[in-house]
């Protein structure tokens, strides 16, 4: 479709209300999923940080206890740095 001037772009032949509409309705739809998406990372993070502070707090107060698993605790294949 060729349009003569700005208007007629806008007006999109008569469905510009339409158009624009949905345009319009797409981009807050995809605006508001990635503000939902970092939100839920942020909470997913403060949520294990939490869960690490309070398993190295117990730690702590069990007297002796390891709060992370140590290098020699893990599969081989994980302390060697590669996969095999």
């Amino acid at each position: 479709m060729i349009w003569q001037s700005a208007s007629e772009f806008w007006a999109m032949g008569g469905y510009g209300v339409y158009v624009w509409g949905s345009m319009g309705v797409s981009a807050a739809l995809l605006a508001l999923e990635v503000w939902l998406a970092r939100r839920g990372r942020s909470q997913a993070l403060d949520a294990v940080c939490e869960a690490m502070e309070a398993q190295a707090l117990d730690a702590e107060t069990s007297g002796g206890a390891e709060a992370y698993p140590t290098e020699t605790s893990r599969p081989p294949h994980f302390s060697q740095g590669t996969a095999t």
